[in-house]
């Protein structure tokens, strides 16, 4: 059987007569009864009974036209991936990505992206809350989660890059309240607390489930401090004016302690739960532009530059602005 025998029995079938199916396949009538008894011969099989009326396959004509069905998709799909490898590639790829990553890190990577493909559009939206991808037409997420459980099947989850949130404070903090020794010792100390994603009425944003090294239990360490907010970057910029200690992501602090505006406090202590994940809505055709995608960002973030010690800031990222003068805080300045 050849693929022109595939789309025979098929025809045939869908259309319940001989004559309707050589006018899908634009050949005339005694071509096709011609075809489909040859092909009977070949196999010893009678694959569809005919009456004046119609034409409907048999069992042994069944279980053909299921098996050319299959064959003949793998055969579409096959020729589509070729055709598009040839041609460069096209189209939309609409994306979501949380505000700080996005604008650090995945900006500047799409835009590289783009520059290398410039027939592919794409939108960025920056939000907090992850959207209803399916529904709101996204082709996916670089989001700082990952699907386990039962719902896995249901998506496509790759880890691009692994990250950490780490413990950072000013060297004015630490020159005018010291080093915190052990992981109790936070209690001692302000420590500026994140309220993002969640209702703070409901969500304990002042425990802090520490890790050590490359053990697997946490610690749960209550932390508190005079200054919260919603915002990561505001926390980040009250961590720069030396108000406190802040538990942050590594790519978001990377560009002040690569400058030295910030320092790792307890560094053998982290919060491993930050890893960089491709999400998206399973698909089994996924278009081309998206596999492109998914592999410049593995590429990109392959070597996790924010890890490394002299990371650089990104192109876009600006300085923070100050929030207060030069000199240490009120309440941090050494004691006459």
């Amino acid at each position: 059987m050849d693929r022109s025998d595939l789309e025979l029995v098929l025809a045939v079938r869908d259309h319940g007569s001989l004559v309707a199916a050589a006018r899908s396949l634009d050949v005339a009538p005694p071509v096709v009864t011609k075809r489909l008894l040859a092909l009977e011969a070949s196999l010893d099989q009678r694959l569809f009974q005919r009456t004046t009326r119609r034409v409907t396959p048999t069992a042994e004509g069944e279980t053909i036209c299921e098996r050319a069905l299959v064959l003949l998709q793998g055969f579409n799909a096959l020729e589509a991936e070729l055709l598009e490898r040839k041609a460069e590639p096209t189209g939309l790829i609409r994306l979501a990505a949380t505000f700080g990553f996005g604008r650090l890190w995945l900006g500047p990577a799409l835009a590289h992206f783009q520059e290398r493909h410039p027939r592919i559009d794409i939108q960025l939206q920056l939000t907090e809350q992850l959207p209803d991808l399916a529904r709101d037409g996204f082709d996916g997420a670089i989001w700082l989660w990952s699907v386990r459980g039962k719902e896995a099947a249901q998506w496509v989850s790759r880890r691009l890059a692994g990250n950490q949130r780490v413990l950072v404070a000013s060297p004015t903090y630490i020159k005018h309240r010291g080093m915190p020794k052990t992981i109790e010792s936070l209690a001692e100390h302000a420590c500026l607390i994140v309220r993002e994603n969640g209702n703070a009425a409901s969500q304990r944003f002042d425990i802090w489930p520490l890790q050590k090294d490359k053990e697997k239990i946490p610690e749960r360490v209550r932390v508190h401090g005079p200054l919260s907010s919603n915002s990561g970057e505001l926390v980040r910029d009250w961590c720069v004016a030396g108000r406190g200690i802040m538990l942050r992501s590594l790519w978001d602090v990377a560009p002040q302690l690569a400058s030295g505006q910030l320092l790792r406090v307890l560094p053998a202590w982290s919060m491993p739960d930050a890893d960089i994940h491709w999400l998206a809505p399973y698909r089994a055709d996924a278009p081309r532009r998206i596999r492109l995608l998914i592999d410049f960002l593995l590429a990109e973030f392959a070597d996790e530059p924010w890890k490394k010690p002299a990371a650089k800031t990104p192109a876009n990222q600006t300085k923070p602005v100050p929030l207060v003068s030069q000199r240490a805080p009120r309440g941090l300045r050494p004691q006459p």
